[in-house]
């Protein structure tokens, strides 16, 4: 994975951070940490700067993130409903459950959008529901580009400190992300053995 990333990076430069990070919010096992770490690794050699570097660094995670606020503006709210009702178990949640978090979002969206932004895995899929309730694309965008500003800085930030050194952090990124991954998985599968149905 750090082989193809430096491969898009030296390919691509800035452009190629740019593809990276919109990747990686569309398919989530490349890790936006590395990709921005390793920028910044190429800013402490003189190769790229940091700011345009996080600049089309943010630019591609908003693109990504656009890419599924699309897909639920385009599934819909009451489009979502016939799917609820019919794979519930799976989902674990009823209609009455996607009805409050609905209007939870729709009040409250713009900073969950935000502090979302710092969560691994989480950070893409709450792109889907944002679409899914229609918050104006334009607080979306505002949003999301924001705390991925301060998320991306943060990774560059870490590159440029480390040099050379970033290897040994990379070592840790992928056991590190397996591991959320499979806790995630366990506490999905845990809720759907133990998750019942409202009383009629």
């Amino acid at each position: 994975m750090t082989d193809f990333i430096l491969n898009g990076i030296a390919w691509g430069g800035y452009v190629g951070i740019f593809l990276l990070m919109a990747l990686e919010n569309i398919v989530p096992p490349i890790p936006s940490e590395v990709i921005m770490g390793l920028g910044g690794m190429a800013v402490a050699r003189g190769d790229m700067a940091m700011v345009p570097l996080v600049l089309w660094g943010t630019a591609g995670t908003t693109a990504g993130n656009y890419f599924w606020y699309w897909v639920g503006r385009h599934l819909g709210y009451q489009r979502f409903r016939p799917f609820v009702e019919r794979h519930g178990r799976w989902l674990t949640m009823e209609w009455e459950d996607v009805e409050r978090l609905h209007r939870f979002f729709v009040h409250h969206g713009g900073w969950v959008v935000f502090v979302f932004r710092f969560m691994p895995t989480f950070r893409t899929i709450i792109s889907l529901p944002a679409g899914i309730t229609c918050m104006p694309l334009w607080r979306f965008l505002v949003w999301t580009f924001a705390g991925s500003l301060i998320w991306n800085t943060i990774l560059a930030a870490a590159g440029l400190y480390l040099g050379s050194r970033f290897g040994e952090l990379d070592r840790y990124v992928g056991p590190l992300a397996v591991a959320i991954t499979v806790l995630i998985v366990l506490g999905y599968l845990w809720r759907v053995v133990t998750w019942k149905p409202r009383a009629r």
